[in-house]
């Protein structure tokens, strides 16, 4: 094996060893591709690495970013979840599973309008588990349900994986929107029947409403808080999303009126304040200073795994796999779910996608198509112990009584679910096709 080839591998496990010993991931990234591309090819990779940086910190597509992250962060630090939760805990009326499904469909909206994992978690968690389990919902099921809701930002639009997988792999955001809409209701629709279905099989798990809480609310003020509270949200996402696909906005533009709108919604619901303002730009800034960090670093490590023929060792190791292209994209799908049990979903898709890319163009395969795959796989790494960030958000809001094994325990159906789902995407490409044809993407 060549001596760059052998330094390549050294780079992928100096890269692992520093990430498992608690170094941050921009750092991990950093370091091992400036040191092992220094030994690789000499300071040549100082002369081409300013270059590659620029493209980044010019790109307009990532520009989107921190508008996006804006309105999210408006909404949910106004409080946003508070009504909605207790407009569609009412609206459930005598269902079985009833504050389950309105916490699936709280996470879908929620997904289109912050998107962060995070803020959705434990907004849920805070708001809601406590009186799940007072009603004597399974203690495994409610975080699960939780959980899993608050993931579903992720692959819902304006979702930041779709974002940056758009950049990666060269493909427009409009059409990612558009192919993740179908799959991301669908893997919400998994949820829902799999609620509808423990509220027959095993009713006591999942309770519904009372009586007395069904009538504390008159059909009025169910009515105005509708309106209210739901209707300025739902008319937000409506007109950003709809604007990116139709083509009317570019995602950015489109993104800055979401992020104006934000502010309009939280002043109409009567949460706009000047603390509520502030906390929101800080957060808005640390979070998009955080991922441009990584995506900075992620460029050294790129370039030097590039210059060692790292791609060529990639390519080598596909050519040994049996069952042709099909069979490369499950060992993808293993990988990104294999790595989901340790890593974040940022360093994943700037790690795993570009090292496979070159395989998969070679080869023909619809992107769009594979977008959406690795997006529903991603959707995984959240709730994969042992470091799946939405427990660990859980864990830190969650009532004495509900343990850590609990919520481990309660992730699981929805994981099984989240491969499912998939399943059906890889089988039915359609499934993530179709929307973006349709309307001419």
């Amino acid at each position: 094996m060549p001596y760059v080839e052998i330094l390549a591998i050294c780079m992928l496990a100096s890269f692992f060893v520093l990430l498992m010993a608690g170094i941050p991931v921009g750092l991990t990234l950093a370091t091992s591709g400036l040191v092992f591309g220094y030994l690789g090819f000499g300071s040549l990779l100082f002369n081409l690495l300013p270059g590659r940086i620029f493209g980044v910190v010019t790109n307009q597509t990532l520009l989107a970013i921190p508008l996006f992250v804006f309105m999210g962060m408006m909404l949910e630090k106004s409080k946003l979840a508070e009504d909605l939760m207790d407009v569609i805990g009412h609206l459930s009326g005598s269902l079985r599973g009833g504050l389950g499904i309105g916490i699936v469909l709280v996470g879908v909206l929620l997904g289109a309008t912050t998107g962060i994992v995070g803020a959705t978690v434990v907004t849920l968690g805070l708001l809601t588990l406590p009186g799940m389990i007072r009603r004597g919902y399974d203690k495994g099921l409610a975080s699960g349900v939780i959980c899993a809701s608050g993931t579903l930002g992720q692959i819902i639009p304006p979702s930041l994986i779709l974002i940056l997988l758009a950049d990666i792999l060269n493909l427009s955001v409009g059409t990612l929107f558009a192919a993740a809409m179908i799959p991301g209701l669908m893997l919400a629709g998994i949820y829902v029947v799999y609620i509808l279905i423990l509220g027959i099989i095993r009713p006591d798990s999942v309770p519904a409403f009372s009586a007395e809480e069904r009538a504390s609310l008159s059909r009025g003020d169910l009515m105005q808080k509708l309106f209210k509270v739901v209707a300025p949200p739902v008319g937000l996402v409506a007109a950003v999303l709809g604007s990116i696909i139709a083509g009317i906005a570019a995602p950015s533009e489109a993104a800055s009126m979401g992020a104006l709108g934000s502010i309009a919604v939280a002043a109409i619901g009567g949460r706009l304040s000047w603390s509520v303002l502030r906390d929101t730009a800080q957060a808005t800034t640390k979070i998009t200073a955080m991922m441009m960090f990584i995506l900075i670093c992620a460029q050294a490590f790129a370039l030097a795994f590039r210059g060692l023929q790292g791609e060529k060792i990639v390519h080598d190791l596909f050519a040994f796999l049996p069952g042709g292209i099909s069979f490369d994209i499950w060992f993808l799908m293993l990988i990104i779910f294999i790595l989901g049990f340790f890593i974040e979903w940022i360093e994943i898709s700037y790690i795993a996608v570009p090292l496979f890319l070159p395989v998969f163009l070679q080869a023909n395969v619809d992107m769009v198509w594979l977008a959406i795959l690795i997006c529903v796989n991603l959707q995984t790494s959240f709730l994969t112990p042992p470091f799946g960030w939405a427990l660990f958000f859980l864990r830190g809001v969650a009532p004495p009584e509900v343990t850590t094994g609990d919520i481990y325990r309660g992730v699981v159906p929805f994981i099984i679910m989240q491969l499912v789902a998939l399943a059906l995407v890889f089988f039915y490409p359609a499934l993530a096709t179709w929307l973006p044809t349709a309307i001419g993407w």
